[in-house]
């Protein structure tokens, strides 16, 4: 039962996120076609990783559980849209140096001068677009 309910963690939380965000438990054990005690197995495993959240609620007079998706810091769950034409002139791209290159090492992006000058550079082109009509 256990590789069963590993499968059904990524549905559960998809199905999740495809509802907004939250869902009731109710609701959730119907879609995936689990009996009660499989699907509080499978949400307190959520719950126990972190990926989601219980909140009692009231619904027609019967208590259920809310089941809200946790905010995560985990990279995989974050999603930026990057343009490749802002990062495209990075001076790391042509730099000798980048493999030495690092936060905490001699050379770092906070204190490289090329890096420094391109970010001016982008910055004050972006104060010319906003200041023409």
């Amino acid at each position: 039962m256990v590789k069963q309910l590993a499968s059904y963690e990524d549905v559960a939380l998809k199905l999740i996120r495809e509802n907004g965000g939250y869902m009731l438990q109710k609701d959730l054990w119907k879609k995936l076609k689990l009996d009660s005690r499989e699907g509080s197995r499978l949400v307190a495993r959520l719950v126990k990783r972190g990926l989601i959240k219980r909140e009692e609620v009231t619904v027609n007079g019967r208590k259920t559980f809310k089941l809200i998706l946790a905010k995560s810091n985990n990279s995989e769950e974050l999603l930026v849209r990057v343009s490749l034409r802002s990062i495209l002139n990075i001076p790391c791209t042509t730099c000798p140096i980048i493999d030495r290159c690092g936060v905490g090492n001699f050379y770092e992006p906070s204190t490289c001068a090329l890096m420094d000058s391109w970010v001016s550079k982008i910055a004050s082109s972006r104060k010319l677009a906003a200041s023409t009509p």
